[in-house]
């Protein structure tokens, strides 16, 4: 049986709490959140007493705290599911990637979708170039957020707005499936709340391959297209039948989550009827997937699914479509 630690009891971490509970062969030994003064669960007094009772650690804390406790893992060498982003920063995330390296101290990032089939078959289908050539791409997010939502003041402040929170998790996906972002373009702005956190943000994205492509970003906007409201991999969120991502080639096109593949037998007429083919796939449990692949990765029969490294070109392209809103101007990049 595997003991895993979770350090953040708050909104995620009590997800991943739920998802250890549910998981054949993983146990949770114990919690660290000095903010929660009623545990149900078994608790640390800080996170070297946390690391002594644990295989392996998730860090469910607020973003700023990520780099700092994830060294102080390394120097324990306690390997660490970090939940995204892997680092509030690119240079933090460069200087933890390779002082895990150094210390053979293996991080998962959080970066949960890609235990989901539904990523893994679309994968398949670029990869089999059922699309062709990949020529453009576009991924949406709006969801709303609740007031409550942002109570805590953390949840205000720059670093903290739906980028980091929400956007980096389809951006991971995109390159997953597409390739490294080597440019970007962006605006956001934030006209409710007014707070430092961004409320909206639109991006151009230039893919290494060539494709272009396009992310739209609010959480101050009502509408059905989200990852989290069409992937149905969590009960929590009212499933709809839309889409959150578009990807185009060629010879066709495929539309995620409900992985329908469009194309044509004679190959592109904009005369033509097209074909259109919707891949079942079940739902899955991506969570409880992820920490079943945590465990294989503490005991050393698997390496990350989602290694720090692509944690930390995620986080890369975060930032340059920060720095973009700010500048006015395009920002390369470099992985």
């Amino acid at each position: 049986m595997t003991k895993i630690g979770v350090a953040g009891a708050g909104l995620i971490g009590k997800q991943h709490i739920a998802a250890i509970e549910r998981t054949p062969g993983v146990t949770l030994s114990a919690i660290f959140d000095p903010v929660l003064t009623d545990s149900p669960w078994p608790t640390a007094r800080d996170l070297a007493d946390l690391a002594k009772q644990s295989d392996g650690i998730i860090l469910a804390v607020p973003n700023a705290l990520h780099a700092p406790m994830a060294h102080e893992l390394i120097a324990l060498g306690c390997p660490m599911l970090i939940e995204k982003p892997l680092t509030g920063t690119a240079a933090e995330g460069s200087t933890l990637v390779a002082a895990a390296t150094d210390a053979n101290v293996p991080i998962l990032v959080g970066h949960h979708r890609r235990h989901n089939p539904l990523v893994a078959k679309a994968k398949e289908v670029i990869e089999a170039g059922s699309l062709g050539t990949l020529t453009t791409v576009h991924g949406q997010c709006w969801l709303p957020k609740p007031d409550h939502y942002y109570q805590a003041a953390w949840r205000q402040g720059a670093g903290a707005g739906p980028l980091f929170i929400n956007l980096i998790h389809d951006v991971d996906v995109l390159m997953h499936l597409c390739g490294p972002i080597t440019e970007v373009q962006a605006y956001q702005a934030n006209p409710i709340r007014g707070a430092q956190a961004e409320e909206v943000s639109v991006a151009i994205l230039r893919f290494a391959n060539g494709a272009l492509g396009t992310l739209n970003l609010s959480d101050v906007a009502l509408g059905p297209w989200s990852w989290e409201l069409t992937a149905g991999e969590n009960p929590a969120y009212p499933k709809t039948d839309q889409s959150a991502y578009l990807i185009g080639g060629t010879q066709g096109s495929l539309s995620l989550p409900n992985l329908t593949v469009w194309s044509q037998k004679d190959g592109p007429d904009w005369w033509a009827p097209m074909d259109q083919t919707k891949l079942p796939i079940p739902l899955a449990d991506s969570l409880s997937t992820q920490v079943a692949h945590f465990a294989d990765v503490i005991a050393g029969r698997a390496t990350p699914l989602v290694s720090a490294t692509d944690g930390l070109r995620a986080v890369q392209v975060i930032e340059a479509i920060r720095q973009a809103a700010n500048t006015g101007a395009p920002i390369k990049i470099k992985h």
